[in-house]
C-alpha cells in the first residue's frame, strides 16, 4: 500500500471510531450476543479428556476418560488415580465416561460412574459402579449394571440422579442401529435405576431398566420442573435435543430429525444439516444450556419461544457444562483426539450467566 491509500485508511478506521486493537468482549452474530473466549475465566487446566462435571459445597469432581477424577477445591487442582476391576478400553469415545456423586457424598464419600472396559476373552463392554474415595484416591465397589455391549463408537455414558431420586443412565447403539429397537437390548436406551441397581418398581416394563428407546447415541441429560430433556447425536447431523417421556420410542434408526411414524416421537429441536454433535446440559433462569463438540459451543435453547442460538465460542469443543449460583461452568474436550489443543487445554472455565443473557 503507497502513502495516500495508508492515510486513507487511517482516515476512515477514525471516521468510522474502529480500531484494529480494540478488543470487544461480546459481539454480535446474527443479532445474536455471543460470549468470546476473551470473556471467560479458566478455573484449571491441563485436563486429560475430561467428561462429567459435579460438585459438592466448592469443590468440582471432574471424570477424564484417561482414568483419573480431577478435584478442584480453594484454587488447587489434584488429579486423583482411579482403581477399576476392569481395564479401560482403548477405543474411541471410551474410558471413564459418566460421574455423579451420591446425595449424601459428604457422609459415604460414594459416587456412580460409567465406563468402557476390555475383556480379552469376551468382548468390549460397559458397565456402571459405584466408586468409592478416601480423599485421594477413588476404588471400584459394587458393579450396578455390567455388560452392556459396546464397539467402537457410540458408548453413551452419562450418569444423572433425578428429582426422583433415581439413576438414569444413557447408552449408545453401540453401532448397530437395530438394537435401538429391541426392549430387550440395553443399547439405544435411556436406563433407570435404584441407587443399589435394583430395577425400580415403577418403571414402564416389569424387570427391565429401560426408561425410553430408540436413541443414537444420547449424551445429556437434565431436568426443568420435573420435565426430562435429552440430548443425542444424529446421523451425518440432525442432532436432537428431545423432551423424554416414560416408555416412549424416540425412533432411531426408522426416524430422524423431524420425519414422523405413529408411535415414535420426534425432537423438540432438531439441527437439520448442521452438525451440533450435542453433550452435557444444564440449566438456567428456565433455559437449557448445551455443550456442543463438533459445534464448537455452548448453545441456549429457549423453551418459550422454540429458538437456538449459540452463547459461547472459541474455545473449540465443548463436552460437559454445570451451573451453580451465577455462574456457568464447562470443560473444553479439544485433548480427545478430534479437536486442536491449545496450551494447557482441556480447561475448566467459567463465565458470569448475566454475560449469556
Amino acid at each position: 500500500m503507497d502513502k495516500a491509500g495508508s492515510i486513507l485508511l487511517v482516515m476512515i478506521l477514525l471516521l468510522s471510531g474502529c480500531s484494529f486493537f480494540e478488543k470487544k468482549d461480546v459481539h454480535q452474530e446474527d443479532n445474536k450476543a455471543v460470549v468470546t473466549h476473551s470473556d471467560v475465566e479458566v478455573v484449571a487446566g491441563n485436563l486429560s479428556v475430561p467428561w462429567s462435571i459435579d460438585q459438592v459445597n466448592q469443590t468440582f469432581y471432574i471424570s477424564e476418560r484417561t482414568g483419573s477424577v480431577v478435584k478442584i477445591e480453594d484454587g488447587k487442582m489434584e488429579r486423583q488415580p482411579v482403581h477399576l476391576e476392569m481395564p479401560l478400553a482403548d477405543a474411541a469415545e471410551a474410558g471413564l465416561l459418566g460421574f455423579v456423586l451420591d446425595p449424601k457424598f459428604s457422609e459415604n464419600q460414594k459416587a456412580y460412574a460409567y465406563y468402557t472396559y476390555s475383556d480379552e476373552e469376551k468382548g468390549q463392554f460397559n458397565r456402571i459402579i459405584v466408586l468409592k474415595t478416601n480423599g485421594t484416591e477413588w476404588a471400584e465397589g459394587e458393579v450396578l449394571l455390567d455388560k452392556i455391549p459396546s464397539a467402537a463408537y457410540h458408548h453413551g455414558g452419562r450418569l444423572k440422579i433425578g428429582p426422583d431420586g433415581m439413576l438414569y443412565i444413557t447408552t449408545g447403539d453401540a453401532t448397530s442401529p437395530a438394537v435401538a429397537q429391541k426392549l430387550n437390548s440395553l443399547n439405544g436406551k435411556i436406563l433407570r435405576m435404584n441407587l443399589d441397581g435394583t430395577i425400580p418398581g415403577d418403571n414402564p416394563s416389569p424387570n427391565s431398566y429401560v426408561y425410553s428407546y430408540g436413541h443414537r447415541n444420547p449424551q445429556g441429560l437434565v431436568w426443568i420442573q420435573g420435565v426430562l430433556y435429552e440430548s443425542e447425536h444424529g446421523q451425518s447431523a440432525h442432532d436432537e435435543i428431545n423432551v423424554i417421556k416414560q416408555g416412549a420410542n424416540y425412533g432411531w434408526p426408522v426416524i430422524q430429525g423431524m420425519s414422523k411414524r405413529a408411535g415414535m416421537e420426534t425432537p423438540l429441536f432438531q439441527s437439520g444439516d448442521e452438525t451440533w454433535a450435542p453433550s452435557g446440559m444444564a440449566v438456567a433462569d428456565g433455559k437449557l444450556f448445551v455443550a456442543t463438540l463438533r459445534g464448537n459451543t455452548v448453545r441456549e435453547f429457549d423453551l418459550e419461544q422454540k429458538q437456538t442460538k449459540p452463547v459461547i465460542t472459541g474455545l473449540g469443543r465443548i463436552r460437559d457444562i454445570y451451573v451453580d449460583g451465577d455462574y456457568l461452568y464447562f470443560v473444553s474436550n479439544n485433548t480427545d483426539g478430534r479437536g486442536t489443543p491449545d496450551e494447557k487445554d482441556d480447561k475448566l472455565y467459567r463465565v458470569p450467566l448475566r454475560d449469556l443473557k
